[in-house]
């Protein structure tokens, strides 16, 4: 099988808000409107989709630069440490696609417009609590390192802050 990236698109959007609430703990709940202005307000915002089925995604990214009006804890923890980023908001493959490469196909693409872009880091949070010891192992494997925690929420999650070289 080989797969592609694209923009996201709006007719994605309904997609997008099934495979984002069905990975809930490890992202945040949405609703449409909240989907729809994060995808808008965003630098880039790109889906996975199989060759021959373009218009499916089975995944997708949603990216923020420094000096995005963006209130993420998360994220404004990163800007104040940084100017010089790629901040990866969120990353989702759906289930039953997990772990036949859809995930290094986005982080490909997410590196390549940090190179593009001449940006030095991707940045991204993973969930300590509740645990996500799979997304931990898999951005391990991508060469991320922490570099802080985070308790947000309300201390309800606490997060892993991770950054990798481009």
């Amino acid at each position: 099988m080989t797969y592609s990236i694209r923009s996201v698109l709006p007719a994605d959007l309904p997609r997008l808000l099934a495979l984002n609430n069905a990975a809930v703990p490890a992202v945040n709940e949405l609703d449409a409107s909240a989907l729809a202005a994060l995808v808008e307000h965003s630098h880039l915002a790109i889906t996975v989709v199989h060759d021959d089925a373009t218009d499916i995604a089975l995944g997708f990214a949603v990216l923020f630069v420094v000096g995005a009006d963006y209130e993420s804890e998360n994220y404004l923890w990163f800007s104040a440490r940084s100017n010089d980023f790629l901040y990866v908001d969120r990353i989702v493959v759906a289930d039953g696609y997990r772990r036949q490469g859809l995930g290094p196909v986005l982080y490909d693409a997410i590196f390549g417009a940090a190179r593009r872009e001449l940006l030095t880091e991707v940045l991204c949070e993973v969930n300590l609590e509740p645990p996500n010891p799979g997304s931990l192992a898999f951005h391990d494997r991508l060469g991320f390192t922490e570099v802080g925690q985070l308790s947000t929420k309300g201390d309800t999650v606490v997060v892993s802050l991770l950054a990798a070289s481009v």
